[in-house]
């Protein structure tokens, strides 16, 4: 059947080809071994993409561009194959340099009556797994999307296919006319990024399936199909993007949602959340995120009249986003919404290594931001100064005053200030002259603090630490120091504490499975060189040595569970 059909990447690429759809050149036979792949490799041209025939979600995939990553890369595409799909089958082919990765979605009835509903650009991934996807794509043209959108009808008439499904495809980013586009596989099912087409077409596609389902008629045609506004999702991952995006698991000791999951406005289209802003999830406060299962924790869609607007909604919805006991990419995915060229639409499959070769370290907020963040942490630090001037049993002659002049210190830049407060707030006079007026009802202890400063909104998560609060926003996950003249002074005098050496030990960075060690003790290693390989979350993790050296000790073996920063081996 259909599903069946489409669900093997080998079988479908074959039905393709004789629908008319136009595909990437490859392999799509048996292949015998390792080095029958590198010969197929090498035949089709670096560099290729080994793909699981029945994988999805990144799963299953590598990227080669020579023999030796063929050698390395092939038994891992087979392993997490079976391992997450129950089939090893491989399949290769040549991989499209600069690609942007479109998608068109279907809607089918049993009557004969198929429809496609635009498309969606999902090319801002990590390791083949979508991370942002948006509906239109700024790429895609009126006659961009006929072309595509006929071509997947045709394939989806062709296997008998009825239903929501999508139909993926690879389009070359060196081609603005859009022609040099390739079928990659069809997803017989509801995608992850359903809802930001819902968004823009009013349509709701589990409604339409269940409908499909009772043998109902679609009751539109394909001229009923339109493109109102612009919406965009983001996939919130239990992953550290400031450890090399490593999966992170652990109990969720805090989950708050800028807008309560599943929920919606009374507007006509209820598909766009509240206000703009929808959240589809399946966690809960005090819920676990165990290795074992996919990384996403939610979904945060946005819908604008234009692209900017959703994008900005994203921004200020991620801001209000509060997940703690585990690392996450909020940070990464509020960077990338304000990255000028996310802005421009220029996007490829490559987008995030191009524009983040180092990893992510954190955004670096302009001089204006900073400005409003010192001024609301000198706001926020005078209120709970304020507070433990009030704690009781102190000794009568001994009465704690709140000065007005402070010292806030981040991102490396010291702001001296003077607080002047009232009933309606604080205004926040910097050594320039310059004033910020500051208001919030925030009190000491709260997670999410809600401010205005000179009538913007700033919202900012805080925490505590000694002397100050650790403060993210917009991004940006920064130590705000709050310190008198005299303290300010002094901490200039203070040594830094610097980090313990762990070069001579190979620590795992994730709880995981230990699959493979590849040396054991007193051999030598260079540097780049493979030396084992821990599964998490179904993915297959590569680690390399840093630098040349010799193994001093292996205190691991395949088949151990590891915690984080558990010694897998030593060196001399």
């Amino acid at each position: 059947n259909a599903i069946a059909a489409m669900g093997d990447k080998i079988e479908s690429k074959k039905l393709a080809m004789k629908a008319g759809v136009n595909v990437v050149p490859g392999f799509v036979g048996e292949i015998d071994d390792t080095e029958h792949a590198v010969r197929i490799s090498e035949e089709i041209g670096y560099p290729v993409m080994m793909k699981a025939s029945a994988g999805g979600g990144g799963k299953g995939m590598r990227l080669a561009y020579n023999g030796q990553d063929v050698r390395e890369g092939f038994e891992a595409t087979k392993r997490e194959g079976l391992n997450s799909f129950g089939d090893d089958r491989v399949f290769i082919e040549k991989f499209i340099l600069n690609p942007r990765h479109i998608e068109i979605q279907i809607l089918g009835d049993q009557h004969g009556n198929i429809l496609y509903l635009n498309e969606r650009e999902c090319s801002i991934q990590r390791r083949h797994q979508k991370v942002v996807e948006e509906a239109p794509s700024p790429f895609v043209t009126p006659k961009m999307r006929k072309a595509m959108g006929e071509q997947c009808v045709a394939l989806s008439r062709a296997v008998g296919y009825y239903s929501a499904g999508t139909v993926e495809l690879i389009v070359s980013g060196a081609d603005p006319s859009g022609e040099s586009f390739y079928f990659l596989e069809m997803n017989t099912r509801l995608q992850v990024e359903h809802p930001v087409t819902e968004c823009i077409t009013g349509i709701d596609l589990v409604e339409q399936m269940i409908r499909v389902a009772a043998g109902e008629k679609l009751a539109m045609t394909q001229d009923d199909i339109k493109i109102d506004g612009w919406a965009i999702e983001n996939r919130v991952y239990a992953e550290d993007p400031y450890r090399g995006f490593l999966p992170s698991t652990g109990r969720l000791t805090r989950y708050r949602p800028p807008v309560a999951g599943w929920t919606e406005d009374e507007d006509a289209n209820g598909r766009r959340g509240v206000e703009g802003v929808r959240v589809d999830d399946g966690v809960y406060d005090g819920g676990e995120v165990s290795m074992f299962y996919d990384p996403m924790i939610a979904k945060l869609i946005t819908w604008g009249k234009t692209r900017d607007e959703a994008a900005d909604l994203q921004i200020a919805g991620l801001d209000r986003f509060e997940i703690e006991g585990l690392g996450h990419n909020i940070d990464f995915v509020s960077a990338i919404m304000q990255h000028p060229r996310f802005r421009s639409g220029e996007l490829t499959t490559g987008f995030i290594a191009e524009e983040y070769p180092e990893g992510f370290v954190g955004v670096t907020l302009p001089e204006d931001q900073l400005r409003r963040v010192a001024a609301a942490s000198a706001a926020m630090h005078r209120v709970a100064e304020i507070r433990r001037t009030r704690i009781s049993g102190r000794m009568d002659n001994h009465e704690r005053r709140v000065g007005s002049d402070w010292v806030v210190t981040l991102q490396g830049v010291d702001y001296p200030v003077q607080i002047a407060a009232d009933h309606g707030g604080s205004t926040v006079s910097f050594a320039d002259g310059t004033a910020l007026r500051v208001a919030s009802d925030w009190t000491p202890g709260d997670q999410l603090a809600k401010l205005t400063v000179d009538e913007a909104p700033l919202v900012l998560k805080v925490g505590k630490i000694s002397g100050g609060f650790r403060i993210r926003t917009r991004g940006a996950d920064i130590k705000v120091h709050v310190r008198t003249p005299r303290q300010a002074e002094l901490a200039k005098l203070m040594p830094e504490k610097l980090p313990p050496d762990t070069s001579k030990f190979l620590l795992c960075p994730m709880p995981g499975l230990i699959v493979k060690v590849n040396v054991a003790a007193g051999d030598e290693v260079q540097e780049g060189q493979a030396l084992c390989t821990v599964e998490a979350m179904k993915m297959e993790n590569i680690l390399r040595a840093e630098r040349k050296g010799i193994v001093k000790k292996v205190n691991a073996s395949a088949g151990d569970s590891l915690a984080v920063d558990e010694v897998i081996m030593e060196f001399e």
